[in-house]
């Protein structure tokens, strides 16, 4: 009998029990959160002063859901990062399944942003409530790049509850493998979204030269 678990419900355990999926230790295996970050201009720096200062001002206001921190976090990001434009598009709301067929276990879930570039690098954006850890998005985060991942490239994804935002690299190649970044706070000494926009920034030039690349 099929088994089917919402992915708001898988943990950690059942990803490393049902799907093999192993955390990586060795930093050599995520180095592009990184190496080689593209600088950002005093421009970029200005609008996202303004997004952190916009942040602090709704937090005033709780509670900061799931739609207010796209709205204001997320999106400004993307935009700065160039997620919207040509090559990438976006498609929101997209359901996924996992499916093990030895198993006979499905896992069920929506993903709140997902940006496509000729399904080669996939980024995932999991947003959650801002009272939320980002800690309860990471098995259904990593549930999702399982689903999508049908190459042997690795992809990448990005968990944020618009305050916190962490990144993790998947890798299919034998066994499913994956590596977390270090937590960036946007309220850490400075403004750690000008490091965020930066990582997003590279993952898009390795989306671009990944799609060249494959021509």
């Amino acid at each position: 009998m099929l088994q089917t678990i919402q992915a708001k419900e898988i943990t950690l355990l059942d990803l490393e029990t049902t799907f093999g999926l192993q955390l990586i230790e060795d930093e050599q295996f995520f180095r592009e959160w990184q190496d080689n970050l593209p600088e950002i201009t005093n421009s970029e720096k200005q609008q996202l002063d303004r997004v952190k200062a916009s942040y602090s001002n709704l937090l005033k206001y709780p509670p900061l859901l799931e739609n207010t921190v796209k709205m204001v976090v997320l999106s400004p990001l993307l935009d700065l990062a160039g997620f919207y434009l040509s090559p990438f598009h976006i498609k929101s709301e997209k359901s996924v399944e996992v499916t093990v067929e030895d198993a006979g276990i499905t896992v069920k879930g929506q993903i709140d942003i997902l940006v496509l570039f000729e399904q080669l690098v996939v980024v995932v954006i999991e947003s959650k409530q801002a009272a939320f850890s980002v800690e309860v998005g990471k098995p259904q985060l990593l549930a999702y790049m399982l689903a999508i991942s049908n190459t042997d490239r690795p992809i990448y994804g990005l968990i944020s509850n618009g305050g916190s935002f962490i990144f993790v690299k998947l890798s299919k190649e034998k066994t499913p493998k994956y590596a977390w970044s270090r937590l960036f706070y946007i309220f850490n000494l400075g403004n750690e979204l000008y490091t965020v926009l930066s990582i997003l920034k590279r993952l898009s030039l390795l989306a671009r030269n990944t799609g060249e690349n494959s021509v």
